[in-house]
């Protein structure tokens, strides 16, 4: 990665919004670390809308529908989530500044969750960042098998019900891989990152409560 440098003064909502803009987003070091850094890849990961990979068995456990989707129900519950250790991470980079910036864009409409819930249990979700048709993912978490998964296809499906045409990942790991991942040089990136902030795209497009018939619909759908 490059481009990383510490953060002198506070960041606002609007700084943070113009930062992704331009193709930039924040990280901290660790949970303790007080200061948040500017982040710019030479190789940015996207997940391109029209070839997700959703798996036969994905596919059946989203047709059998034994959970509910939330779209914008707890922001809180989700970051947590995100911030909990996982398999391959004991420590999380969400520190209080992250916490304290992303609840204040989930206030003003411009942070969004997708949460996957079974039996009044919040068991999985992801938040992420929006922009015209650019939608820029954070973090995800699960508490059950393929709880993640379930909640990033109904992003995918809503994304592509309401015309977005850029899902940002940031970086490319293993279980995004799985789903079609891939990187793009810096140039490429900023290319399309420009084309996607004129894109007038509606977050809300698709119904909320969504069906896991229209997740699959959608998904499936190619332009």
């Amino acid at each position: 990665m490059s481009g990383a440098s510490d953060v002198a003064f506070e960041i606002t909502p609007t700084v943070l919004l113009k930062a992704y803009a331009c193709g930039i987003f924040p990280m901290a070091e660790s949970e303790d670390d007080p200061q948040l850094h500017w982040i710019e890849p030479h190789r940015r990961g996207i997940l391109p809308l029209d070839s997700f990979h959703m798996s036969r068995s994905l596919a059946r456990t989203i047709r059998k529908g034994d959970f509910e989707v939330k779209i914008d129900n707890d922001f809180d519950a989700v970051i947590e989530g995100c911030a909990e250790p996982a398999a391959g991470r004991s420590k999380t980079w969400i520190n209080p500044e992250i916490r304290r910036l992303y609840g204040e864009l989930f206030k003003a409409g411009q942070c969004h969750t997708v949460e996957v819930w079974r039996e009044d249990r919040l068991i999985g979700g992801l938040y992420g960042v929006r922009l015209g048709g650019a939608f820029f993912g954070e973090s995800m978490f699960h508490r059950e098998r393929d709880a993640s998964k379930i909640a990033l296809a109904f992003l995918v499906a809503r994304l592509k019900a309401g015309g977005f045409t850029l899902l940002d990942t940031q970086f490319v790991t293993d279980h995004l891989n799985r789903f079609g991942a891939i990187e793009v040089p810096r140039a490429k990136y900023h290319e399309m990152l420009d084309a996607a902030l004129q894109v007038p795209a509606d977050f809300y497009w698709l119904a909320i409560p969504s069906s896991s018939e229209d997740c699959l619909q959608f998904v499936s759908q190619t332009s």
